[in-house]
């Protein structure tokens, strides 16, 4: 599916201004043991079902595995949310592939320019045990929103939407069991403007973290400083870097 199909797909925000700049185991395929996130902190999503790093190096998987990068292996294919609260995607499974989905849906979706809307996703979607993060977000909308000469607070003005579009993930388990996952995303954001014109300077390339704690039957967004403390730095994504597959990365196939 190529980039013009999923943004088309994906569910469009109202934003403002022209310059807008402002997150089970695989199935039938088999090829890729997304559960290798539940065997520790640090673990990352791999091919090989237990870590690369386990395999023998001597063997022909493991040759193969050493120059294999993210545009030469298959899209990690993303989970659809099951259901939605308040604008906010709900019901991904408890496991790595889950967390991923959920992060992914989560900054695909979220109203960067509509406070009120935010607020309300936000109050679903972030940890009764990160309240600060609510404030923390709505007030980076607030100084994006004055960033385009709009005042801090309110809607989304009419006529103007964008798409984000996330294109590849790195996601490594913090701690043991797989319940909090760093999901790292690499994503383009693209806008549309009054005029029905496309955006002249659309971000590309923008890399950002999100940590997800499964809690209370669902992913949720936390900044807990005894996870943000344990947050690791990937290197920068390109589809054709060994060196990117070797750390984790995965190009992504859109759910929709």
């Amino acid at each position: 599916m190529n980039d013009h199909d999923r943004k088309a797909r994906h569910a469009r925000l109202r934003l403002a201004g022209a310059a807008v700049v402002a997150a089970g185991v695989l199935t039938a395929a088999g090829y890729l043991a997304v559960n290798a996130l539940s065997n520790g902190a640090g673990t990352p999503i791999s091919d090989t079902g237990a870590g690369s790093a386990s395999a023998n190096p001597a063997s022909p998987t493991a040759t193969r595995s050493v120059r294999m990068t993210p545009g030469k292996a298959r899209p990690l294919p993303l989970l659809a949310p099951k259901t939605s609260q308040n604008g906010a995607p709900l019901g991904f499974p408890k496991n790595g592939l889950g967390a991923v989905s959920a992060a992914v849906s989560y900054w695909e979706e979220y109203a960067w320019l509509d406070d009120s809307l935010a607020r309300k996703q936000l109050e679903v979607l972030v940890s009764p045990d990160s309240p600060e993060t609510i404030d923390k977000q709505l007030s980076e909308v607030h100084r994006v929103r004055e960033g385009v000469g709009l005042p801090p607070s309110g809607p989304a003005p009419a006529g103007v939407t964008f798409t984000t579009v996330v294109k590849a993930v790195r996601g490594k388990s913090l701690v043991g069991g797989g319940r909090v996952v760093q999901i790292w995303l690499q994503y383009d954001r693209y806008a549309t403007k009054a005029d029905g014109g496309g955006d002249g300077s659309p971000l590309k390339d923008e890399a950002v973290d999100v940590i997800m704690k499964w809690q209370k039957g669902g992913w949720r967004i936390t900044e807990e400083p005894k996870y943000v403390g344990l947050r690791t730095f990937p290197v920068a994504y390109d589809p054709n870097s060994v060196s990117a597959r070797q750390d984790g990365w995965w190009r992504v196939q859109d759910a929709n």
